[in-house]
């Protein structure tokens, strides 16, 4: 394992599978590294963060590909699926964020979220307040 350093915050704006995908193998990483690690998820992105369909009902990427069928196709390949890498990161202690105003945005302020991932909800200022000089941000 490499030496704890600067942190990463992952901003996850898109509702699309494969960036939602990609930011959860980023974090998963990053954090196998032991970078402490925050997702930040909005807009499009809170919906995989819900308790029923949830990450279902990310949009097809830009091959079309359903959610489902890619998160599949991957898996088929030997490569973690949605389900794992939320849950790796989740266990190696990432910090799970949705951003209130993408909630209130995408008309899923009241909408049930995920029993099994410890999400904390806040806004910008929350998850800009928490990082640390020399923290990373990245925009998905």
């Amino acid at each position: 394992m490499g030496e704890s350093g600067a942190g990463l915050r992952i901003v996850l704006f898109s509702g699309d599978f494969a960036r939602v995908h990609y930011g959860l193998a980023m974090a998963a990483a990053a954090l196998a590294v032991n970078r402490p690690t925050t997702i930040f998820f909005t807009m499009g992105a809170c919906r995989a963060l819900l308790d029923r369909a949830g990450w279902h009902t990310l949009s097809p990427g830009e091959d079309g590909i359903a959610p489902e069928h890619a998160d599949r196709a991957l898996t088929d390949k030997g490569l973690a699926g949605f389900e794992e890498l939320l849950a790796a990161v989740v266990a190696l202690g990432g910090a799970i964020m949705v951003c209130e105003m993408g909630l209130r945005a995408m008309a899923l302020e009241s909408a049930p979220l995920r029993p099994d991932v410890p999400v904390v909800e806040g806004g910008l200022a929350t998850l800009l307040t928490g990082a640390a000089p020399g923290d990373a941000m990245m925009f998905l």
